[in-house]
C-alpha cells in the first residue's frame, strides 16, 4: 500500500494551495508555525479557520487536511465539515511584474533574496511579480515564488522572516515543491513573474513560465 505525503509536507502543501483565499495575515502566521514544527497547533487552527471564512476545498485538498492534522490531534468533525468544492475558480486578482508603487526590481527585498538564494543547495528559480486586486481594498503585495526541493516548510519560514525584517509585515512567500499541480493563483502570478535568481538545484525547468 502506496504510503501518503508526511503530515509536514501535506500541511505545508495544503498552505500553499490556500494561497489568495486565506488572508495573507492569517497565513504567514500559519506558514511561520510549521516551519517551526508546530503540527499540534496547527491542527486545530486550520480547520478552525476554513470554517470560520467557510473556505471550500477540493477532493484533494480535503486529503491533504486529514493528511496533516488528524495524526496531530485534529478534530474528525472539524475537518469533515470544511465545505467541498469541484474545482478551484481563477484567483480574484492581478498579478504584474512591476510595483505599482514604483517600487524598482533592484529594491532591498529583491537584492537580499538574491544574496540569500543565489547559487543556494535545494533550491531552484527564485521568482517575484505583484499581485493587486481581490474584493475589498488591498495594497499590493509582493509574491515571492521560489523552487525548492528540499524542506520547503521551513525555507518558506525563513524567508518570511527576511522580508518581515525588511519591512512586509505579511509576506507572500509560496515556496513550490517538484511534481505539484499549481493551483490557478500559482498559474497566474508565475506568468506575470520576472526571475530573480537561481540556487544550485537542478529542478528540470521546474517554474519556468510559459
Amino acid at each position: 500500500m502506496a504510503r501518503g505525503p508526511s503530515s509536514e509536507a501535506a500541511a505545508h502543501e495544503l498552505l500553499l494551495r490556500l494561497a489568495g483565499r486565506l488572508p495573507d495575515a492569517q497565513l504567514w502566521r500559519f506558514r511561520d508555525w510549521l516551519a517551526g514544527g508546530a503540527l499540534v497547533v496547527l491542527a486545530r487552527a486550520v480547520p478552525r479557520a476554513l470554517l470560520h471564512d467557510r473556505i471550500a476545498v477540493t477532493a484533494a485538498e480535503h486529503r491533504l487536511l486529514a493528511d496533516a492534522f488528524l495524526p496531530h490531534g485534529g478534530d474528525l468533525g472539524q475537518v469533515s465539515s470544511v465545505p467541498g468544492l469541484d474545482e478551484l475558480a481563477d484567483p480574484d486578482y492581478t498579478f504584474t511584474p512591476e510595483s505599482p508603487d514604483r517600487v524598482p526590481m533592484g529594491d532591498s527585498a529583491t537584492v537580499v533574496l538574491g544574496a540569500t538564494l543565489r547559487g543556494r543547495q535545494g533550491v531552484g528559480e527564485v521568482r517575484s511579480c505583484w499581485r493587486l486586486g481581490g474584493s475589498g481594498v488591498r495594497e499590493a503585495r509582493r509574491i515571492v515564488l521560489v523552487g525548492a526541493a528540499e524542506e520547503p516548510s521551513r525555507l518558506a519560514g525563513e524567508l518570511q522572516r527576511v522580508l518581515r525584517a525588511l519591512g512586509e509585515h505579511e509576506p507572500c512567500v509560496e515556496v513550490v515543491p517538484p511534481g505539484i499541480d499549481l493551483p490557478p493563483y500559482h498559474r497566474a502570478a508565475l506568468a506575470a513573474s520576472e526571475l530573480v535568481c537561481t540556487g544550485a538545484a537542478d529542478t528540470e525547468g521546474h517554474l519556468v513560465p510559459g
